[in-house]
């Protein structure tokens, strides 16, 4: 049985993280992935095709190029990142809760230098007399780069966790939701034994 500290405080929280567990993951993983898929295309656009820094805007920037110098576009996927890996974290039990952690902490600090980021293009005031709004870790790295960095760190133990996750949990372990392939509880072991 969960523990107290593990058990989701409302009626919603449980129910995304028990019966709908795995289409809110599926939905969370496709918003990801699209926010990947802008960060690879501006990184090809400037490494491959050789497009000035500033004109190097994705997908939806071209199309939307005001989205990509706004801070508050990068600050709301920050924010929905951070919710999102809040909110489906009860669902997650033993190893798989363990890297989904460790996701949630990489992305709250990489929630802090966009809020940074935020603050400065409010307030029209840069951090260490930069040109433009500044987080702490671009002082040792430039920005498209440390965004598919931090995209990285996330993504990472995002993508274990849910691994171990959708896999038969070790025996003494329960979940809430049942995202966890049948075939392979049968294939574990974990289903009644056959009578010989």
């Amino acid at each position: 049985m969960r523990d107290q500290a593990t058990r989701p405080k409302s009626r919603t929280v449980a129910q995304l993280n028990g019966r709908y567990h795995r289409p809110a993951l599926r939905m969370f993983m496709f918003v990801v992935i699209a926010h990947w898929a802008e960060h690879l295309v501006q990184a090809y656009q400037i490494w491959v095709m050789g497009m000035p820094r500033p004109q190097a805007r994705g997908v939806l920037g071209q199309f939307f190029p005001w989205l990509i110098t706004s801070e508050w576009l990068h600050y709301g996927f920050a924010i929905v990142m951070l919710i999102g890996l809040f909110l489906l974290l009860p669902g997650f039990t033993g190893k798989a809760r363990m890297w989904w952690v460790l996701a949630l902490g990489l992305q709250f600090w990489h929630h802090i230098e966009h809020l940074l980021l935020l603050i400065q293009a409010q307030a029209g005031a840069n951090l260490f007399g930069a040109a433009a709004p500044t987080s702490i870790a671009q002082l040792i790295m430039p920005r498209v780069e440390l965004h598919l960095f931090y995209n990285s760190v996330v993504f990472i133990p995002m993508v274990v966790a849910m691994y171990l996750h959708l896999r038969p949990l070790p025996a003494g372990e329960t979940a809430a939701c049942d995202c966890a392939d049948r075939r392979d509880l049968v294939t574990a072991g974990a289903s009644t034994p056959t009578p010989a």
